[in-house]
């Protein structure tokens, strides 16, 4: 059976394949040749450098993003769905959405979620400035989420296996002691929607305060 012929698209992929498997750190387009199967040079006709590989991954990704917005919707209700469909890309593909937040993107794939959250924010009535620091703050919500997540930051994440609680000094740390099984236990998605619901009430008093001092 004749393999698949070479192609941009799946030059992407085997990088996001690599990418979640290994990290960003192992892309190199001489292990991505590897990899296919294929010589080093042939990489060349479809992708001209790693950079622009790693644009592809970062776009691929983006793309892949299922948004079920309703402009009909309140705002504060359109935002959720946003958010919430970014995290779930970002669920399928951790490692790969730490590069899409790392690369500054012009393409059609890559600007099209950055438009809806600001047109989403814009139409709420928050001014340009005040839509751009909504925006970075949800992102570094929902990456911060994912990191806590998939591992990568272990403070206050859930113990595995047998919690350490007898290693705690109780005088010393109370709190920490008392609430030791709630600081081994995360429900990952009711922590999410409970952080979600919090920045988005900070968010439309912040509105509400800038209406009424207008």
């Amino acid at each position: 059976m004749p393999s698949e012929p070479l192609s941009r698209a799946r030059i992407v992929a085997a990088a996001i394949d690599l990418i979640e498997r290994e990290g960003a750190d192992a892309v190199s387009m001489r292990r991505i040749a590897a990899d296919l199967g294929v010589g080093v040079m042939s990489l060349y006709n479809h992708v001209p450098n790693k950079a622009s590989l790693l644009d592809g991954v970062a776009e691929a990704v983006l793309s892949k993003i299922q948004f079920t917005d309703d402009p009909e919707a309140h705002w504060t209700d359109r935002v959720r769905m946003q958010a919430r469909a970014f995290r779930q890309i970002a669920h399928h593909h951790p490692r790969s959405t730490m590069l899409v937040v790392s690369r500054q993107l012009h393409s059609n794939a890559g600007l099209l979620p950055v438009e809806r959250a600001l047109s989403t924010l814009r139409e709420a009535g928050f001014d340009g400035a005040d839509a751009v620091r909504m925006l970075r703050l949800f992102i570094a919500y929902i990456i911060g989420s994912l990191l806590r997540e998939v591992g990568v930051t272990p403070t206050f994440a859930p113990v595995q296996g047998a919690t350490k609680v007898e290693k705690v000094d109780p005088e010393l740390f109370p709190e920490v002691s008392a609430l030791a099984p709630l600081l081994g236990a995360c429900d990952h998605e009711e922590e999410f929607d409970f952080g979600l619901e919090l920045l988005i009430q900070a968010i439309a008093v912040h509105l509400d305060r800038k209406g009424t001092r207008g």
